[in-house]
């Protein structure tokens, strides 16, 4: 008897196991896109540090196009962060997890983007 229970329950639990599986997901998901902004904010950084190394380096304009290749490649970094994340989430269903919008992930790569532009104009403003 308890056997016919325990086969009866079996696609119930198998179900709910997947719900489960796909809420991981989704929250492995806005992990990895908080981790590529990371990765963006690291760029971000490189050009930062080389305008305070090389400062004083003729031509000046050399540096900021350095720098500004590292500001472009965090622009780059976010919006393909934005686009892989979205992705995901289209093809997932949160069950119980509450899923980040997908709105919400353009919103910080606009904001990161309009950031790092003007962390631009800084440096070339120096």
């Amino acid at each position: 008897m308890t056997q016919d229970v325990a086969q009866d329950d079996a696609p119930e639990k198998a179900e709910a196991r997947t719900k489960w599986a796909e809420d991981r997901t989704i929250m492995a998901n806005e992990r990895t896109f908080s981790a590529w902004m990371g990765t963006g904010l690291g760029a971000v950084g490189v050009a930062i540090g080389l305008k305070a190394v090389f400062g004083d380096f003729e031509p000046t304009w050399a540096a900021k196009l350095v720098a500004t290749l590292f500001l472009i490649t965090a622009i780059v970094i976010y919006w393909a962060a934005r686009r892989q994340a979205c992705a995901t989430l289209r093809r997932l269903n949160d069950n119980d997890a509450e899923a980040m919008p997908g709105s919400a992930f353009t919103r910080l790569a606009v904001l990161m983007t309009v950031a790092t532009v003007a962390t631009g104009a800084v440096l070339w403003a120096l």
